[in-house]
């Protein structure tokens, strides 16, 4: 869905002669879309969020409520389309897909990897997890809320791989760890796909009391975390920046790394500084990289860590998790597959054997608060 015909020709072309993904029509605006999609019925809808007529939030909208789904947004990467891409994510959209240029984007074949993988993905998203995240009281008083009759996608013979997962809420029962609530402490947060809205269902209830800073990657690219970080501070009660080179850590503060760039740390006396770093490689292909800041913060003593990673496509974070229970006092925590839009990241924590606690994602600001002073 794209009201340039240049745009639809190409982004149609980045499928020919995919086995998983066939092209079943396009769509000039919202309203033609909406009309096409009750039609042809797709599995996946990829959609220009900047469009005359009926833009891609209002379209998104209305695909919501009268013809759920999984959408992948296409965004410029302006200030004002990055504040729309993260509202995008808000209303229902499973990713979005930043263009290399403007509105018409000559060179968008150096993102057709890109957006090919995240629509094979978005089709193995049921419909039942579109929906919006409840966010805080303060975002419930300004929504009106739609509830809708949604049906599982048809899936054309291929394997939901979303839903045929085993529950993992029996796999835990105990900590593993000798916990104190004394001494001091800093919270760990890992996401992908589905992140900024598992992010806000998270960070909004979080108490401005938390005597614990928190540390999050976010897999983004580079603009879109300011946005990010902006949205879920207007929302929350602790403060939420896009991390800056020597931030100083403060209880109360969720600190997002930037695209482009690993969350790291520093001791400055009895204090730490955050480190952006753009010159280690992306790991696993992200920069930032959950196992990079796990691994990093692995390394100082002076902080218990409670650890989560949330929903997500690959591994990222095992590994880091490993780092973080072998150096020191960690309580790890995954999100549920029940609740995740990809139950990946978490899903590979959960088989390190490592992870303490599996909980929903709207349960999981309440656990994390239980292991804090």
């Amino acid at each position: 869905m794209d009201d340039s015909a240049f745009m639809r020709k190409l982004i149609s072309d980045f499928f020919v002669g995919n086995s998983k993904v066939e092209v079943v029509g396009t769509a000039r605006n919202g309203k033609d879309a909406i009309k096409k999609i009750q039609s042809l019925k797709p599995n996946v809808v990829t959609m220009d969020i900047e469009m005359p007529e009926m833009n891609g939030l209002d379209a998104l909208k209305e695909i919501m409520i009268q013809c759920p789904v999984p959408v992948v947004m296409l965004s410029s990467t302006t200030q004002r389309g990055t504040e729309n891409a993260i509202a995008a994510i808000e209303g229902g959209a499973v990713d979005f897909v930043a263009k290399p240029s403007g509105t018409i984007s000559l060179d968008l074949h150096k993102i057709q990897n890109e957006l090919v993988h995240k629509v094979e993905q978005a089709a193995t998203v049921p419909i039942s997890k579109l929906k919006k995240p409840s966010g805080s009281k303060r975002q419930q008083e300004q929504v009106t809320r739609v509830s809708t009759v949604i049906k599982e996608p048809q899936q054309h013979g291929r394997t939901n791989t979303s839903t045929n997962v085993v529950s993992t809420k029996v796999a835990v029962t105990k900590p593993m760890v000798e916990w104190s609530k004394i001494g001091k402490k800093i919270v760990l947060i890992g996401t992908s796909t589905g992140g900024p809205r598992a992010l806000q269902e998270v960070v909004t209830k979080i108490p401005k009391s938390i005597q614990a800073p928190i540390l999050i990657v976010q897999h983004m690219p580079a603009g879109f975390t300011k946005s990010l970080a902006n949205r879920l501070d207007q929302l929350s009660e602790i403060s939420v920046k896009e991390a800056e080179q020597g931030d100083i850590l403060q209880n109360g503060v969720a600190y997002i790394a930037p695209g482009g760039y690993h969350l790291k740390l520093r001791k400055v006396g009895t204090t730490f500084g955050i480190v952006l770093d753009n010159q280690e490689a992306p790991r696993s292909g992200h920069r930032p990289s959950v196992d990079v800041m796990f691994e990093d913060v692995s390394q100082y003593k002076d902080f218990d860590k409670v650890a989560v990673i949330m929903t997500g496509m690959g591994h990222d974070g095992s590994n880091g998790l490993k780092a973080l229970k072998n150096t020191g006092n960690v309580i790890a925590i995954a999100e549920s597959a029940e609740t995740c839009i990809v139950y990946g990241m978490p899903k590979a924590a959960v088989e390190t054997q490592l992870v303490d606690e599996v909980a929903d994602v709207d349960d999981i600001a309440q656990t994390i608060m239980k292991y804090l002073p």
